[in-house]
């Protein structure tokens, strides 16, 4: 055990958030998204949802400051009239750590998708609310 560490990272996780470099992104999903079909790394944390964990995350992930939106999440399917309010939370969340970050991008349904096949890590999560899945794309600490 360590001291200060949230115990909701696990050491696969804590590994994969060291192993990361400058630009490398990490995914973390609801419990709709086809993680293991996508992933090149999975950690599974089904337990959890995706507002603890990022709250964990974003704590020791520098966010990259040399790309306009390093923080991106799965727009809404044309015509869909689902509710969102897990966006403010993650906008929440993410402003605490780096005010500048929680001006989030979008990616389409399908080219989230394909930006996630090429993601470090993808955490699959237990998270229930639909379109909570959110693309961090890790910077420098200077």
């Amino acid at each position: 055990m360590l001291k200060g560490i949230p115990n909701i990272l696990s050491p696969e996780l804590l590994k994969i958030l060291m192993e990361m470099g400058h630009g490398d992104e990490i995914v973390i999903v609801d419990g709709n998204y086809p993680a293991a079909a996508h992933a090149r790394r999975l950690v599974r944390l089904d337990g959890h949802g995706v507002p603890e964990i990022l709250e964990a995350v974003v704590k020791f992930f520098p966010l990259d400051t040399f790309v306009q939106k390093p923080v991106a999440l799965m727009a809404k399917v044309p015509g869909s009239d689902v509710a969102t309010p897990i966006w403010d939370v993650f906008k929440e969340i993410i402003s605490k750590e780096d005010p500048k970050a929680a001006d989030v991008g979008f990616e389409e349904r399908f080219a989230f998708y394909e930006r996630a096949k090429k993601a470090y890590a993808i955490v699959a999560t237990g998270e229930s609310a639909l379109y909570a899945n959110i693309i961090l794309r890790k910077g420098v600490i200077a």
